[in-house]
Order: structure tokens, then C-alpha cells, then sequence
């Protein structure tokens, strides 16, 4: 059974949720403080981790934001967060920090755990066989690991199916849509400015390969070319 962390201060939420999630073979542990929920957390890798995590961004002793930020500095795990009223601009800092995705609140149950399935089936192993070389870059598709000039890469589910994506076809472009079309599903809300934040975030930790090359009007595409 998959086990999520959610860190929200309304006491009330955690119960219902987590009989709904279990319906979905989830088990949803709640935390309603920050730091109740980074030590559970650190307590939980030793013993595998939680598979993914949802935040609130309003929140006592830190912001739903700082807290991503510090979650961030310690592990990859899919994050989605509750942003209220659905603002631009929480969605905007959210991705920024290194969110997976997003869901305004009021929420129904049923949509945010598809949104955690849908983080939770990118994070799987691709099943896809051998290893992607480039000058300075590899890329695993079977374990989801990335290696920039032979070091490891801290990346997120979304950032590496982006660079996976990109990586598959070097040098054809993606647009936008392409893009979120692949990494949130048909259904999902299009909003471009994610793609934008996403690929920046990306192109900061491939650096100092320039890797993707952003084509004005029309998308993005990979840069490196294959070792001869």
C-alpha cells in the first residue's frame, strides 16, 4: 500500500481523506504542523519513505512554500499542493519550489487522488530499457536517474520526464502544449506558464550544459547531441 504524508492544520480533513484514499489503496498519515510532518517524514525513510506528499500552503510555524523549499533540500518525493482559491500566483511560486502539481481548494476527494496517482505513475520506472548518452549527460529510464558530467541529479518526477521527454528526440520541438499534454494528461487544465517554470528549474540543474535551447514561438528542444 502506497502511504502519503499530508500536512494540513485543519483536524478535520485528515479522517475522511484517508477512508476515501484507502478505497484507492493509499494510506494517508496526516500531519498538522510542519514540523510534525518533516519528522515523520525523516522518520519514514528508514523504513522506505512516503511515496508522496501534499502540502497546504497555509500553514502555522512556516508557509506551505517554506516548507517545500526545506522538503526540497532533502528528497525527491512527488509534492502537490493545495493552493487557495486556485491563485496564479500560488501555483506559480509552488512549481517554482519544486511542486509536482497543484489543486485548489475547495477540492473533491476524487481529484486530488487522481492528481496523486498521476505524480505517483510518473515516479514509476518507465520499463523502457537502456540508457541515454549525450555529451556530459546520461540518462537512465529504467531506474529514472540523470547524470550530469558524471554526477547525480536531484531531480523531480516532473523534471525528469521532461528531460526524458526532450531526451528521446534531441532536437525536435516540443511546444507548451506538447509538453503538458505529456506531463499532466489531455484532461488537465492547460497552463503554460508551468512548462516555463519547469523547463527553467531544469535548465538551472543541467547547467553548465547548455542542454535545452528554447525556440521563441514555438517550444523547446534538447540541445546535446549523441556521442558519435
Amino acid at each position: 500500500m502506497q502511504r502519503i504524508l499530508l500536512i494540513d492544520d485543519d483536524a478535520g480533513l485528515g479522517e475522511p481523506l484517508a477512508t476515501y484514499f484507502a478505497r484507492y489503496e493509499m494510506q494517508l498519515v496526516q500531519a498538522l504542523r510542519p514540523s510534525a510532518g518533516l519528522a515523520l517524514m525523516r522518520q519514514e525513510q528508514r523504513r522506505g519513505g512516503f511515496d508522496a506528499a501534499i502540502l497546504d500552503v497555509m500553514l502555522p510555524e512556516m508557509d506551505g512554500f517554506e516548507l517545500c523549499r526545506t522538503i526540497r533540500k532533502e528528497s525527491d518525493i512527488p509534492i502537490v499542493m493545495l493552493t487557495a482559491r486556485g491563485d496564479v500566483m500560488d501555483r506559480v511560486v509552488g512549481l517554482e519550489l519544486g511542486a509536482d502539481d497543484y489543486l485548489p481548494k475547495p477540492f473533491e476527494p476524487r481529484e486530488l487522488v487522481a492528481r496523486i496517482q498521476t505524480v505517483l505513475r510518473r515516479k514509476k520506472p518507465t520499463g523502457t530499457s537502456g540508457t541515454l548518452q549525450f555529451d556530459g549527460l546520461l540518462i537512465d529510464p529504467t531506474t529514472r536517474a540523470a547524470f550530469r558530467q558524471g554526477e547525480p541529479l536531484e531531480l523531480t518526477s516532473t523534471e525528469f520526464d521532461l528531460l526524458l521527454l526532450l531526451a528521446r528526440e534531441p532536437g525536435k520541438v516540443f511546444t507548451r502544449d506538447d509538453i503538458l499534454n505529456h506531463l499532466r494528461g489531455r484532461e488537465a487544465e492547460l497552463y503554460t506558464r508551468a512548462v516555463d517554470i519547469v523547463v527553467s528549474r531544469l535548465r538551472k540543474k543541467l547547467e553548465p550544459l547548455d542542454a535545452i535551447k528554447t525556440l521563441r514561438n514555438a517550444g523547446y528542444a534538447l540541445a546535446l547531441r549523441p556521442p558519435p
